[in-house]
């Protein structure tokens, strides 16, 4: 049977730091046009406004937005302002710094002196007097590399009062180590998904080991990546979901959200239907053998 919208209370609820969440919540890159950044058409303005709202009413209370997120004629951060200020108290926003973009859209990587002004621009852009949660976002290029300055100078501006919890994004197993070894650590924000490598699996294991949220991107998109999913999806996929009357974005998500208690989703979209359809998706159940079925895809197959 297919899962009936109705809202993210069925997916149940994970802790970053001191605040609980709704593990069904939304990635705000596709609010500003139908591709990310300036490659896909603009979102209506208040079609994008509706679909926070809506977010909100459906029992989301965790957003994942960023400074970056713009296009020529749209902002994330300011549609998250705009529709949902005065913010619910109970709403979560998490936002990630290192990467930025100048206004004509190039992309620039932060030196940690930097950093506090990343973070002051998503707190005027939010209309906030502090962010919930910071995540150090690692450039590819960094991967091998330490990022104790970055997050040490993230940690200063969480001592100052500017920043509530941190977490990180795109990092190894060592890198998280050391991040935890300067600062307390949240979450971990990393490309996830059916078809996850055999270390990607590993951190998310341990990260439920220690007790810290997952949140994966990329889960319903997959190697498509900003992109978005292929036009079309694995035969494996498209079975479980023709079984339970579902989307295969919908299977995607199910299968990421039944990789533990401690994993959240962030499925991002503008479309008011798709919308309601990943929040659904969190009351899907898939059972043992079809969980099985589709961890056991490669990449390749997935």
């Amino acid at each position: 049977m297919s899962p009936q919208p109705n809202t993210t209370a069925a997916s149940g609820t994970w802790r970053l730091g001191d605040l609980t969440v709704n593990r069904v919540g939304f990635g705000a890159m596709r609010l500003t046009g139908t591709a990310p950044f300036d490659r896909g058409v603009p979102r209506d303005r208040e079609q994008s406004i509706g679909v926070l709202r809506r977010a909100v009413e459906l029992g989301v209370n965790h957003i994942d937005t960023a400074a970056f997120y713009f296009s020529a004629t749209r902002s994330a951060n300011e549609l998250v302002n705009r529709a949902l200020a005065p913010y619910p108290e109970d709403l979560v926003i998490a936002t990630k710094v290192w990467p930025g973009r100048d206004p004509s859209g190039a992309w620039w990587w932060a030196a940690p002196e930097q950093l506090r002004g990343q973070v002051e621009e998503n707190l005027r852009q939010l209309g906030r007097d502090h962010l919930d949660v910071v995540n150090l976002r690692v450039p590819p290029s960094r991967r091998t590399g330490s990022i104790s300055e970055h997050f040490g100078a993230l940690a200063e501006l969480r001592d100052a009062g500017l920043i509530r919890h941190l977490g990180v994004s795109n990092v190894t197993r060592r890198q998280l180590a050391e991040a935890r070894a300067i600062a307390p650590v949240v979450c971990v924000q990393n490309p996830y998904g059916i078809g996850a490598a055999s270390e990607d699996r590993a951190l998310l294991r341990l990260c439920g080991e220690l007790g810290l949220a997952f949140v994966p991107f990329f889960a319903i998109a997959g190697a498509g990546r900003e992109a978005g999913p292929a036009a079309g999806d694995s035969e494996e996929v498209c079975a479980v979901a023709r079984a339970h009357g579902a989307s295969p974005a919908q299977v995607r998500l199910a299968w990421t959200l039944q990789q533990g208690p401690h994993v959240l989703a962030i499925p991002g979209t503008g479309d008011p239907g798709h919308l309601a359809q990943n929040v659904a998706a969190g009351a899907l159940r898939l059972s043992k053998e079809e969980l099985t079925r589709l961890t056991s895809l490669r990449p390749a197959a997935a």
